[in-house]
């Protein structure tokens, strides 16, 4: 049995058929892995995500996914879709997108009543799932009402209920304090230890190294320049440089303002 969950080769994508979003991406990802995607903003990171996800598909190559071909055709068999969709599970970059129902208890429930799930397995998932992610007393309150990391946490709930067997992450961290980022870190490891694998895309390279076995690098060009071991990635200040990947502080000293990169 093959351990490939996704590969793609030789993909291109442009939104509208005129921007060009992707360009000659190659990438397999095996069960059980953890990948990150880093690049600058508008380097086609969500770009990826969303085709893994099946929501869009390539104009050029390939996108296999368990061994098929990802294509609207596919998605018109029901029986793939819903097979896919249980397997498969997005967090968004913006969580806006994800809730909708009139509570944070509803839009949890929403996906796993969808896809068929027994409700007793649904309500022991909710139950370590809410315990977990410390949202038992947002059960009730609309998700308008949900601070930016509420949303997030209530976004990977939604998700996570289903049981996917492959997590895809959409800069899972941005604009979270740190105590709630270290808890969505240390999720995602514990979601990994116990066989499911994991695929984000980050801003962030402070987490990098803890939430990847291979980084994948993608340029302005829309193209992916390197992939490698998060310690090999993070060290070449040279690449994170000229990928704009590069954090710059700022601090003074002796009267002077100094402006220099941070090494990872």
């Amino acid at each position: 049995m093959s351990n490939s969950i996704f590969d793609a080769k030789n993909v291109n994508f442009a939104y509208l058929g005129k921007y060009s979003a992707l360009r000659n991406v190659d990438i397999n990802i095996e069960r059980g892995q953890k990948i990150s995607v880093i690049g600058a903003n508008g380097s086609g990171k969500s770009t990826l995500l969303h085709m893994l996800d099946g929501l869009i598909f390539p104009d050029e190559g390939t996108v296999k996914a368990f061994g098929r071909e990802l294509a609207e055709d596919a998605f018109n068999d029901e029986d793939f879709s819903k097979d896919f969709r249980k397997k498969v599970g997005l967090v968004f970059q913006n969580p806006d997108i994800q809730l909708f129902c009139p509570t944070v208890r509803e839009d949890i429930f929403f996906g796993p009543l969808q896809l068929g799930m027994e409700k007793k397995e649904i309500k022991k998932r909710f139950e370590e799932l809410i315990t977990i992610l410390g949202l038992g007393n947002l059960l009730e309150r609309a998700p308008h009402q949900l601070s930016i990391g509420e949303k997030r946490k209530v976004a990977i709930a939604s998700t996570l209920i289903i049981e996917p067997e492959v997590l895809i992450l959409d800069e899972p961290t941005a604009g979270l304090d740190p105590l709630t980022t270290r808890h969505i870190i240390d999720l995602l490891v514990q979601e990994n230890a116990s066989g499911r694998t994991i695929i984000t895309s980050t801003h962030d390279l402070h987490i990098v190294e803890e939430i990847s076995d291979i980084v994948y690098v993608f340029s302005q060009e829309k193209k992916i320049v390197k992939a490698g071991h998060p310690g090999v990635i993070l060290q070449d200040a040279a690449l994170l440089h000229v990928n704009n990947l590069t954090h710059i502080h700022a601090h003074s000293h002796n009267g002077k303002i100094h402006i220099h990169p941070h090494s990872h």
